[in-house]
């Protein structure tokens, strides 16, 4: 049994990590969020201990770590993206691995650096890239790879998903919180993108406005326009 710790159990994607490590015989020791409408513990881990405030939870993991027998193994990441390079930090500090939901940074010159903390100390970051598991796109995956080397495919990206007028007031509708809607919507589809057709070799932006932006990549074996949109307009249109 390995014992977890969660940063940001009160949001919307912190439930599938409870029942992630309920479901897997593990145990949640500690979890922290600035909000306190966390009831959901209950139905998981209601003796888990929880804090609002992240020094207090600071000192308590840094109190574990300390004894070997009651350290953290894992810290699972549901905060807000411009707070997850930091969150990792914490974990590998603390001497847990990281389990970091998308995107692991807003920079990427800060995943160097966060590779270079993984390597002095020796614990790995992991992050949530779960559309490679999906049938379908296992499949497609395997398609691809079993056909001539030199085929270049031709693929068009749309998704639209309307969101309310809350999204722009909450840290999603922030740029430099949430990196836009290609960061924080669209980062699972670049991801199986690369995953199946190779790396990128272009990448132009055509379109990029606060609730739509659209594309062009150009990767190793196919080249893809891309388009991703939050206009509840043109959901209806479609």
């Amino acid at each position: 049994m390995k014992r977890f710790a969660l940063i940001g159990v009160g949001g919307y994607i912190a439930p599938r990590h409870l029942k992630a490590i309920k479901e897997t015989g593990n145990l949640l020791v500690a979890a922290l969020d600035k909000h306190d409408s966390v009831g959901v513990l209950d139905s998981y881990f209601p003796d888990t201990d929880f804090f609002t405030e992240f020094e207090r939870f600071d000192r308590y993991l840094e109190k574990r770590r300390r004894n070997k027998d009651q350290k953290v193994d894992y810290v699972s990441i549901c905060s807000p993206n411009y707070l997850h390079d930091a969150h990792v930090r914490f974990a590998l500090r603390i001497g847990a691995e990281a389990i970091c939901e998308k995107p692991l940074v807003l920079n990427p010159w800060n995943l160097s650096a966060l590779n270079e903390i993984s390597l002095e100390t020796g614990k790995r970051i992991n992050t949530i890239v779960q559309l490679r598991l999906h049938p379908e796109i296992i499949a497609l995956k395997e398609r691809v790879e079993i056909s001539p080397p030199t085929k270049l495919y031709d693929v068009d990206l749309t998704y639209i998903t309307a969101r309310g007028n809350w999204y722009k007031v909450s840290w999603k509708g922030d740029m430099s919180k949430s990196g836009g809607i290609a960061t924080n919507i669209g980062v699972h589809f670049f991801d199986i993108l690369t995953w199946i057709f190779g790396d990128t070799q272009k990448n132009i932006v055509h379109i990029s406005e606060p609730d739509k932006i659209a594309g062009f990549l150009e990767l190793e074996r196919a080249r893809v326009r891309w388009f991703l949109s939050l206009d509840r307009k043109v959901t209806e249109k479609f």
